[in-house]
């Protein structure tokens, strides 16, 4: 199944690059572009995964049926009950009648994917149909569709061959666009750093920016093919390793194995984004020296991942896309809990494995009490340089064994396994971070420069939402709120 996966992402690549070639917007109309990238995308799940592909089009079926016939006041809810509960439903089959305990690539996968664009689209048509703008915050008016996409215009937002075996997620408005041949006619930020009005120029050529990325590729499937295997994660709850290992040879291990177990993500992850840049997707306007960015729909930053001093940075360049769909749709809408509501249906989403649970409920302790320890102390090692380099090597490391302690069971799974690894640490990190949540937060912190104030003011709000997400599912930094408000911006200049 792995075999399949690659051979139809490389085989997706080579039509991404013929797609852009002989179907550009300029030439082709929007019909025949959508009728193309829906056929490829279908034949390719059909090739992957046989007649389980079904189940994409009974799940996009019946969701664009329940939002015909609901209307839109009330098919967001529908839609988000009945998407998540088939998902669900699918990978109960999944675990506990074929192959419980060994994860691989499955015909769940792609479905979670749909699963996000199906009720992310269901929630962008409410919000653009039914609610009033002023009741909107100002990414959800960028977001919001004015009008009900045909079924064509579903499935190919839904099952596109660009998208259907690995995502990323994308919004509605700017897959629309990137059909209709409207995402490049951008300028580049002006003296303010706002984009300008849209204007007529040349389509931006992602070639470089695909290299680069089939690079990284390239390096991540190396090392997961001679690094991973040599480095299990299983070897931290060998019964000889726990015996004899000492600590610091445990702590050691523990971070490296799962040092080790990232590329095969960043593979698949960094392989969707070059082939939607391939396809001419993906293009997020021009930095301030001109230069085409093609990260609109990217799915981690690697070197900000693996330098994080803190929870918050690490979550912040993980999984990204899948972070905006749970703001979105889950922890913008909540009034009760949102934290708590996110984080269940993080776990939800991915499945039904209990150590997916495991690792969202002490995620959820790391993330609050990282939190609580940041508005506490930090403020005292921002000055002299020295001091707040001390700081940041300390941070590091404390980040990066917090981040292995708590994602061991994600990757074991199963309950026994994950318990056994918990316990040969004597649950010392979820004891430590209920010690420290029973610590008062400082509401005002002394000490700030006056720039920190002055970025503290200006984000209080974005700042609110995002600071309690969590593990492998929610955005917490200024950069996601400013991206947001930069698509925002452009989608308010940009033609429906």
């Amino acid at each position: 199944m792995r075999v399949n996966f690659v051979v139809c992402q490389l085989f997706a690549l080579l039509a991404a690059i013929w797609f852009r070639t002989y179907l550009r917007s300029s030439k082709t109309s929007s019909f025949i572009r959508h009728v193309v990238a829906t056929l490829l995308g279908l034949y390719l799940a059909l090739f992957c995964f046989g007649w389980y592909a079904l189940h994409f089009l009974v799940q996009s079926g019946i969701s664009y049926c329940i939002m015909i016939i609901i209307g839109v006041e009330n098919m967001h809810k529908y839609c988000f009950v009945f998407a998540l509960g088939y998902l669900t439903v699918c990978q109960i089959t999944r675990v506990y009648i074929f192959d419980y305990g060994q994860y691989s690539a499955d015909f769940s996968g792609p479905m979670m994917i749909i699963t996000q664009k199906i009720t992310s689209l269901a929630y962008e048509i409410h919000d653009g149909m039914f609610r009033k703008d002023e009741e909107l915050t100002s990414s959800q008016r960028g977001l919001a569709v004015r009008r009900m996409p045909s079924l064509l215009e579903y499935l190919s937002y839904n099952c596109n061959f660009m998208g259907i075996l690995a995502g990323p997620l994308c919004s509605y408005r700017d897959y629309i666009t990137f059909i209709e041949g409207r995402a490049h006619h951008r300028a580049p930020p002006g003296a303010s750093g706002k984009e300008d009005m849209p204007c007529e120029r040349a389509e931006p050529s992602p070639n470089v920016a695909v290299i680069q990325k089939l690079l990284v590729c390239g390096l991540s499937l190396f090392f997961h093919l001679t690094i991973s295997k040599t480095l299990p994660v299983e070897y931290n709850i060998d019964e000889h390793f726990q015996a004899t290992a000492s600590w610091p040879t445990k702590v050691v291990y523990l971070y490296v194995s799962l040092l080790a177990a990232r590329p095969k993500y960043y593979f698949a992850w960094t392989l969707a984004d070059a082939i939607n840049n391939a396809a001419g997707f993906g293009f997020r306007g021009y930095d301030e020296n001109g230069t085409a960015r093609w990260d609109l729909i990217s799915n981690l930053r690697i070197q900000q991942i693996e330098m994080s001093t803190s929870f918050k940075m690490f979550l912040d360049n993980w999984n990204i896309q899948t972070a905006l769909w749970l703001k979105r749709v889950c922890y913008e809408r909540a009034s009760l809990s949102p934290t708590i509501q996110t984080f269940i249906l993080s776990a939800i989403w991915h499945g039904v494995y209990p150590g997916y649970y495991l690792t969202f409920l002490t995620g959820m302790v790391m993330t609050m009490a990282a939190r609580a320890m940041r508005s506490n102390f930090r403020h005292y090692f921002i000055k002299p340089p020295q001091l707040k380099l001390l700081y940041d090597v300390l941070t590091w490391i404390v980040t990066q064994i917090a981040i292995s302690y708590t994602v061991v069971p994600f990757v074991l799974l199963s309950v026994n396994p994950s318990f056994m690894f918990y316990s040969s640490w004597y649950y010392c990190l979820h004891i430590a971070g209920i010690l420290v949540l029973l610590l008062p937060v400082k509401k005002t912190q002394r000490g700030k420069t006056p720039h920190e104030n002055v970025q503290l003011s200006r984000s209080k709000q974005c700042d609110e939402r995002e600071n309690s997400l969590g593990q492998n599912s929610f955005s917490t930094t200024n950069n996601v709120c400013n991206q947001n408000q930069e698509i925002a911006s452009r989608h308010s200049s940009l033609k429906q």
